[in-house]
């Protein structure tokens, strides 16, 4: 669906980003037990959206965590939805540690991969800036996953001389028209872009699809093409 859920399995870790809509979660669950994970060594909350956490606690629930990074919010913007509010009751059944999302934050994932936490940088006014964006360097192939960060942000990486470059982009927001600038998309580079979106939803945009195809990357579309 619309949702974003991305698991990373090396030989020694398993890393989930993300969980889709709170109706998905069984579908996540049972992608994981399908991928052969017993045990989920960290979870990444990138947002407290429902296409991001809705699905969160019953993959907790099946099948724990080491530890789960989420951002950090300025207090006027955590948000009391209950979808927010199911994801911390989760947290604080299962006694899972929480750490607060902090860019140059590093996890040595064994078999030659890390992974590398390089935005939020700043407290922002909007919970998709707020997204944990990172970076997995995985022999010579990088990977990077955006959440739903803007442009602000992306703005903000640039500003910081952050190393953009990657193989593959998991795209910001679905593809949104105010996510995946042209100064960014110069400093990545990809060579392969996915977008999760749910076919004949709003997203992604005309603009920002126009804009990641301008790179010459094949752009692959979860609604049209499967997960």
């Amino acid at each position: 669906g619309q949702g974003d859920s991305i698991l990373i399995q090396t030989g020694e870790k398993a890393v989930l980003i993300d969980a889709g809509e709170r109706d998905q979660g069984q579908t996540v669950c049972d992608y994981l037990k399908s991928a052969g994970v017993e045990k989920l060594d960290l979870v990444i909350a990138t947002h407290p959206h429902s296409d991001h956490i809705g699905g969160m606690p019953d993959v907790l629930s099946r099948f724990g965590a080491d530890e789960i990074l989420m951002p950090q919010m300025a207090e006027d913007m955590v948000p009391t939805t209950s979808v927010f509010n199911r994801l911390l009751d989760a947290v604080e059944t299962q006694g899972i540690p929480v750490t607060a999302a902090q860019s140059g934050l590093a996890y040595d994932l064994g078999s030659g991969a890390k992974l590398t936490v390089l935005a939020p940088l700043q407290d922002y006014d909007d919970l998709n800036n707020y997204s944990v964006v990172c970076r997995l360097d995985c022999g010579e192939t990088s990977f990077l996953f955006t959440g739903d960060a803007e442009k602000q942000v992306e703005q903000d990486l640039i500003s910081e001389g952050t190393q953009l470059q990657a193989d593959v982009l998991k795209a910001g927001h679905h593809g949104s028209n105010t996510s995946s600038g042209y100064a960014f998309l110069n400093r990545v580079r990809p060579q392969l872009i996915v977008v999760p979106m749910r076919a004949g939803a709003r997203l992604p945009g005309t603009e920002g699809l126009a804009r990641l195809q301008s790179t010459g990357a094949p752009v692959y579309q979860t609604g049209i093409y499967g997960p």
